[in-house]
């Protein structure tokens, strides 16, 4: 997997990932901030994850729409320190049972941003000069 990012100048850039562009933007202008990406990510892992487990658990989902908050720490580097994820199903056979143990299963074993987000992951960076 991987992702290519070319600036555009100011704060913009343009991200392809999987054949699919993505505009960034720092200042909330011309897209979404690395941080607003990162929350849509969040809500769309556990999105997919709920409608396929719950599609497996033999319901019929025929909407889902997802709502994420999160909170910011005051001083650099500005992480999340809390998130919020609250999700509005519709379908047919949905029991609040399933739908527990679905975001259950999200959360705990399948949504890889989730799991991303463990202070342990292994980031290396390397660069490369230009003239």
């Amino acid at each position: 997997m991987h992702a290519d990012l070319d600036w555009k100048g100011d704060l913009r850039f343009t991200g392809v990932a999987g054949g699919q562009e993505t505009r960034v933007d720092g200042k909330h202008q011309a897209g979404s901030s690395p941080m607003e990406l990162l929350l849509e990510a969040m809500a769309g892992c556990m999105a997919i994850d709920l409608v396929h487990i719950l599609e497996r658990m033999r319901t019929k989902v025929t909407a889902l729409h997802a709502h994420v908050e999160g909170a910011r720490a005051e001083s650099h580097p500005r992480r999340f320190t809390a998130l919020r994820l609250h999700f509005e199903i519709a379908g047919e056979n949905l029991a609040p049972a399933d739908v527990e143990r679905a975001i259950k299963l999200s959360r705990e074993t399948y949504c890889s941003v989730f799991a991303s987000l463990r202070p342990d992951i292994d980031l290396q960076t390397t660069f490369h000069l230009t003239v």
